[in-house]
């Protein structure tokens, strides 16, 4: 997201679990696109509230699980929140080869870059360009 969009949009990543580091195979096929996640780690929603967020400034959670799904619609029983779900391949676990799990990464990958120019628009002009 912040990759397309940059600056329009304060955008903050969490989910249900926060114990888990980004899988390499993300890393791999987002560093293809030119985006960087080897540092970036999952949080959940209550470590992001715990850590200053205020979920009630945001306007839209965008879930891509059933599980982050039911989580983002309890969160609005307290706070207005849009809550949309993307119903994302899960490439865990798809594959036997390592090309065919970069395959599965990257239509999962394809499919969350599809949705967000469907929803937001085209992406940004680069800066510089």
């Amino acid at each position: 997201m912040k990759k397309f969009y940059g600056q329009r949009a304060y955008v903050q990543s969490a989910g249900v679990k926060n114990d888990m580091e980004v899988d390499g195979f993300s890393v791999a096929v987002c560093q293809e696109m030119g985006i960087e996640l080897s540092r970036h780690r999952a949080r959940s929603f209550e470590e992001m509230q715990e850590w200053g967020d205020d979920l009630g400034q945001f306007d839209l959670i965008v879930a891509l699980s059933p599980a982050s799904q039911r989580q983002a619609l309890e969160l609005t029983r307290w706070h207005h929140l849009e809550v949309e779900y993307w119903p994302i391949l899960d490439p865990t676990g798809l594959g036997e080869s390592r090309e065919a799990r970069l395959s599965a990464y990257r239509q999962a990958r394809d499919q969350i870059r599809d949705r967000m120019i469907q929803r937001f628009g085209p992406p940004a002009p680069a800066e510089g360009a």
